[in-house]
């Protein structure tokens, strides 16, 4: 084979592996591990740039005190999710932090975070954070009881309250 013959074949070939491969990788769509929760946002509110810092005593003496503060605007979300036996928020991941109120049953959490993505239950009345950032966790109702969680979400303006995340984290599997 001459030269020029070879440079043409070789041009060919890589032409037409670059158009199956652009062809494969548009034809198979990234899907996101389904949400299958009930959820359903309450109230949605822009907050300006604020500290809140909150000291004090409680009824009993001891000492309390609350410190936040955001920098640049700010979405508020209060989120209302409810699970029946199984169903699951999705992995997914948040940009601001969120605190978690368990209102009925018990919801388990699988934290990216944690080592094995061990899994920790939260019993109604409780509560818990979210760090936020990139944090990929999932909720489950692992429970025979339908289970029901408020959450309340501080996200940077603009950016998207839920970032679903296609398949669960490696060190989870």
């Amino acid at each position: 084979m001459n030269t020029k013959k070879w440079r043409v074949a070789l041009g060919v070939s890589a032409t037409g592996a670059a158009g199956i491969l652009v062809i494969g990788l548009t034809a198979v769509p990234v899907e996101a591990t389904p949400n299958t929760a009930d959820s359903k946002i309450l109230v949605q509110t822009t907050i300006k740039p604020t500290t809140l810092w909150s000291h004090g005593r409680t009824a009993a003496g001891d000492r309390w005190g609350l410190v936040m503060a955001t920098q640049g605007t700010t979405d508020g979300f209060v989120v209302d999710n409810k699970f029946a036996r199984g169903q699951s928020t999705g992995w997914h991941m948040h940009p601001g932090p969120s605190l978690i109120y368990v209102v009925t049953g018990t919801i388990t959490n699988y934290d990216s975070g944690a080592p094995g993505c061990a899994p920790r239950s939260y019993p109604a009345g409780s509560t818990f954070t979210d760090a936020g950032g990139t944090d990929v966790h999932m909720l489950r109702n692992d429970g025979d009881l339908p289970a029901e969680t408020i959450a309340v979400q501080f996200i940077p303006h603009g950016q998207p309250r839920r970032i679903d995340v296609a398949a669960e984290p490696a060190n989870c599997a």
